[in-house]
C-alpha cells in the first residue's frame, strides 16, 4: 500500500521551504575539519537545464509515473542523445546528480534520474523499501520512457539498485554500467564477508535516525561522507546543507528501511550476471563504503570491468571530485 501522491505544487513548495531552512540553519553550525586529495567544493550553482527533452515531441524536464503497485516516481529527463540513467544514494534524491547530469547533458547525452520510492519528490509507501522493489521501479522507468542502449550509473545505494536491476532484468536495455562509491557486493560483515562492516554500525545509524533524524542528516555530511572529519579539510556549508535538505525530503520509514536494504543485501550473484562494459570508481579513503569490501571486491566479480581508484578520496566524490568524475563518466559514456 502507498500513501497518496503529493500534489506537484505542494511538493515543490515543501522542497523550497526545506532548502531555505537549510540555508538559514547553516550559519549556526560548527563543523569539524577534514582532508582529501582534492579540496571539496560546493555543488555547481543551479542552472536551467536544456529546454528540450527527447520524449514524444513535448518539451519537458521533469515528470512522474506510477508503478504497478501504485507508487508515484518523480524523474528528470534532460538533454538529447544517447541515454544515461542515474540512480542516487541514501538518503538523497536525483538532485545529488546535478553536476554530472548537467555536464553530460551539455555534451550530447540524454540524462535521466529519478527519486527512489520514499525519497525526494516520489511518494512514500509504507512497504516495498527494498532492493527488489527499487530495481523493479528502475525497470518500469526504463520501460515507461522506452529507453534503449542506456548507460546506467549508480552511486552508493544507487549502485546496489543498478546491480540488482541487472540481476533481475538483464541488460536488454543497457549498453554499459558504472558503479560509483557503490555498496555491492555486500556491506555488512558476515562469515563469508569478513571485510564488511559490523552490523552494529548500521544499528547505530538506525538508532540515530529514530532519535533525531535531522541531526543525523547534519552529522553524516559534516563528517565522514565527504571526508570533512579528516585533518586539513575545508568543509563546504552549501554541500552539507544540500545533503541535509535532500535527506529530510525522504520519508522517515522509507529511509529507515533503506538502511537494511543497502547494508544487508548480497549482490554477489547479481554482479556475476553483468555482461556489458562496466566502470567501477571508488575513493580509497571512503569511510562509508570501504573500497576493499566494495569497489575492489566488485571488480573481481565483474568480468572485464575497469576499476578507477581516486587516491585519498571520500565517499561523496560526486561533489568533492566532481570535475574528475564528470570527465571519467563522459569518457566512459562516449567510449
Amino acid at each position: 500500500m502507498s500513501n497518496p501522491p503529493i500534489a506537484p505544487g505542494i511538493d515543490e513548495a515543501r522542497r523550497r521551504l526545506l532548502i531555505a531552512g537549510a540555508l538559514a540553519a547553516g550559519a549556526g553550525i560548527a563543523l569539524p575539519g577534514c582532508s582529501s586529495s582534492e579540496s571539496p567544493t560546493a555543488a555547481a550553482p543551479a542552472s536551467p537545464p536544456p529546454e528540450s527533452a527527447p520524449t514524444t515531441g513535448v518539451s519537458r524536464t521533469m515528470s512522474t509515473f506510477t508503478t504497478k503497485d501504485g507508487v508515484e516516481i518523480y524523474y528528470k529527463d534532460w538533454g538529447k542523445g544517447p541515454a544515461v540513467v542515474f540512480s542516487h544514494g541514501w538518503p538523497l534524491d536525483a538532485d545529488s546528480w546535478e553536476s554530472q547530469m548537467y555536464h553530460l547533458a551539455a555534451n550530447g547525452f540524454r540524462c535521466i534520474a529519478h527519486d527512489r520510492r520514499g525519497h525526494g519528490r516520489s511518494s512514500q509507501p509504507w512497504d516495498g523499501n527494498d532492493m527488489d522493489h527499487y530495481a523493479d521501479d528502475l525497470a518500469q522507468l526504463l520501460d515507461h520512457l522506452d529507453v534503449k542502449d542506456a548507460t546506467l550509473i549508480g552511486f552508493s545505494t544507487g549502485g546496489g539498485e543498478v546491480t540488482r536491476y541487472v540481476g533481475r532484468h538483464g541488460t536488454k536495455r543497457v549498453k554499459k554500467v558504472a558503479l560509483v562509491s557503490a555498496v555491492p557486493p555486500l556491506m555488512v560483515k558476515t562469515d563469508a564477508n569478513p571485510g564488511g562492516l559490523p552490523i552494529s554500525v548500521f544499528d547505530g545509524i538506525r538508532a540515530g535516525l529514530l532519535a533525531n533524524r535531522a541531526q543525523l542528516f547534519l552529522d553524516i555530511p559534516s563528517g565522514p561522507f565527504f571526508g570533512y572529519n579528516r585533518p586539513g579539510a575545508k568543509p563546504s556549508q552549501g554541500v552539507i546543507q544540500a545533503w541535509w535538505a535532500q535527506g529530510m525530503l525522504g520519508g522517515h520509514k522509507n529511509t529507515y528501511d533503506s538502511i537494511k536494504a543497502f547494508s544487508e543485501t548480497d549482490f554477489t550473484e547479481d554482479l556475476k550476471k553483468f555482461d556489458v562494459p562496466t566502470l567501477i570508481v571508488h575513493g580509497d579513503d571512503d569511510q562509508i563504503v570501504p573500497i576493499d569490501a566494495a569497489g575492489r571486491a566488485s571488480a573481481k566479480l565483474v568480468k572485464d570491468s575497469k576499476l578507477i581508484v581516486y587516491e585519498g578520496a571520500p565517499h561523496g566524490i560526486t561533489d568533492t571530485h566532481k570535475d574528475r568524475l564528470n570527465a571519467d563518466l563522459l569518457a566512459f559514456a562516449k567510449s
